[in-house]
């Protein structure tokens, strides 16, 4: 039996993407994935907006904290999605890297911010799905 896939997303402040999309992996994957999420600079914040969007689904990303590449632990990740800092964070040894493409929603109204987060949701499903984690 192998253990919980181990997932990283990565964006640039650690604030909005790679934090919903941690909080998606957990939601979706459950015990079968051990999500992180980092900045390539990290602004030290999560964005209230991520939060206000993600306690519409009921989950509580105010729990969270915005981290560094620095803080991850020191293990190779069976998947590692960018989203906007590309090739800013090459040292992450990962078996499989995506590069995802998704508009950095800080300054979007509410049902863009929504539209970004429901379209994360998606790509993390069919990440999880690739790795053969049964999602929610």
């Amino acid at each position: 039996m192998t253990g919980p896939k181990r997932v990283l997303f990565v964006c640039v402040e650690n604030a909005n993407r790679s934090q919903m999309a941690e909080a998606f992996a957990r939601i979706l994957g459950g015990d079968a994935v051990e999500a992180f999420s980092a900045g390539s600079r990290p602004s030290g914040v999560v964005n209230p907006k991520a939060i206000a969007a993600m306690a519409e689904l009921g989950y509580d990303l105010a729990a969270h904290g915005s981290k560094s590449l620095a803080d991850l632990p020191d293990a190779e990740f069976d998947l590692v999605a960018t989203m906007g800092c590309g090739d800013s964070c090459p040292h992450v040894r990962a078996k499989q890297r995506l590069d995802w493409t998704i508009p950095d929603p800080k300054h979007m109204p509410p049902d863009e911010f929504r539209g970004v987060r429901d379209h994360i949701r998606d790509r993390v499903r069919e990440a999880l799905a690739g790795l053969g984690v049964v999602v929610a």
